[in-house]
């Protein structure tokens, strides 16, 4: 016997509105929660942060170039610590609702953007981050930003304009100037521009004769519009280019900052030992910082800092000249000894999935809460910790299975 109304008894899955309504609703109360029960708070590098803010309001004058111009801008722009704060709660709601629209539009399915968006915003180590007065909040906002702007360019056709192609180069140079981890990015969003021109067209629509079946084999044709990908590369020039411009006029680097050999240190101190005898001074004086920083945390990692002064007297080297020299160090260590540097690099790799959420108890208003609150993070860390390595497993064995095939 057939069903007299098979319209009736197909459940209709939840309509995209009513998702959307969910995730904001989830997304709003819980950052209101937030504003309630905690507070804005400061971390080593916020003052170096608040400083050079002060000088972008001085017209960039005194700009020391130790940091990109990114986020120092964004906190000039946006005020004291409560409106950075409450300015970060709200990029952080905008970012819960961008990633709503990327899973829902990959998928075509709105429950599993509605379930992509609610993993972000109820993760306590991404809420706890739009407190902390650091660039990983806003970071995170730019790169979601850049992937919905170049999914829009991907599956609508008609929206690919030199506006759009303007707003994405605009979007990932300044997201480089906030963190300039993501250098390549508009590298990256340059070339899937490219790739996203190409089309499949058929022979037989252009011409009239066909003299075999390997005529009607489909030919791939590139059209990607010149305006495009000049008013995409324009804003990239303009900031990428007048920054270097700048750190090069004021500091004699070509680089994003004036702390590159600082930071290369952090991947080539594992095995400075191997520094040649030419710059023994440094050498000895970093390992021993670095040995002291192993018996305390387990880690060389950020032992640079503490031993910057004594470096530079050991050495005579300014500020900057010792940048530059430990650059040179770094490069030659990477390149003589390339496997342990692969080989640091992949503890940092394993090192990032176990990193700690950045929260502060001192900035919960009511004491009491403390309690649960860190085994509300325990429980959520050993889940992400499980669901990472789900994917990383999942994406391997994928990828295997279509090299094999």
């Amino acid at each position: 016997m057939t069903d007299p109304n098979p319209a009736a008894s197909t459940k209709q899955p939840a309509s995209p509105t009513i998702w959307l309504a969910i995730v904001f609703l989830v997304a709003l109360v819980e950052r209101v929660l937030v504003i309630v029960f905690y507070q804005p708070v400061s971390y080593g590098d916020t003052p170096s942060y608040r400083r050079l803010a002060d000088t972008v309001l001085q017209g960039f004058s005194n700009y020391d170039g130790t940091r990109t111009p990114g986020y120092p801008v964004f906190l000039a722009l946006t005020g004291s610590d409560v409106q950075v704060w409450l300015t970060q709660l709200l990029l952080g709601l905008i970012t819960t609702l961008l990633l709503f629209y990327i899973g829902w539009k990959l998928t075509d399915k709105a429950w599993f953007g509605g379930l992509i968006a609610l993993a972000h915003t109820l993760n306590l180590g991404q809420l706890f981050f739009e407190s902390n007065l650091l660039t990983e909040s806003l970071t995170t906002f730019l790169i979601i930003l850049t992937m919905a702007g170049m999914l829009t360019w991907l599956i609508n056709p008609k929206l690919r304009s030199p506006w759009l192609a303007f707003l994405l180069g605009l979007i990932s140079a300044f997201t480089l100037l906030v963190r300039p981890l993501f250098l390549y990015l508009p590298l990256f969003l340059l070339i899937f521009l490219w790739l996203s021109s190409r089309r499949i067209v058929s022979p037989a629509s252009f011409s009239a004769e066909v003299g075999s079946e390997k005529d009607l084999e489909p030919i791939l044709k590139h059209r990607f519009q010149p305006r495009s990908g000049m008013a995409f590369v324009i804003p990239v020039i303009l900031l990428l280019g007048g920054w270097l411009t700048f750190i090069h006029k004021n500091f004699g680097d070509w680089s994003l900052t004036t702390m590159t050999g600082y930071h290369l240190v952090q991947h080539t101190g594992a095995f400075f030992e191997y520094v040649p005898d030419e710059y023994a001074t440094l050498r000895d004086t970093y390992i021993k910082y670095r040995d002291a920083q192993i018996a305390q945390y387990g880690t060389q990692t950020n032992a640079i800092w503490d031993a910057i002064p004594e470096m530079s007297q050991v050495s005579g080297y300014s500020f900057y000249a010792l940048s530059r020299v430990l650059t040179r160090i770094s490069i030659q260590l990477i390149l003589k000894h390339p496997f342990l540097y692969i080989s640091n690099a992949i503890s940092g790799w394993w090192m990032f999935w176990r990193v700690p959420v950045y929260w502060s108890a001192e900035a919960l208003r009511f004491s009491w809460l403390i309690g649960g609150v860190k085994l509300v993070i325990q429980l959520e860390r050993a889940v992400v910790f499980f669901i990472n390595l789900v994917f990383i497993f999942a994406s391997l064995y994928f990828a295997l299975s279509e090299f094999l095939s």
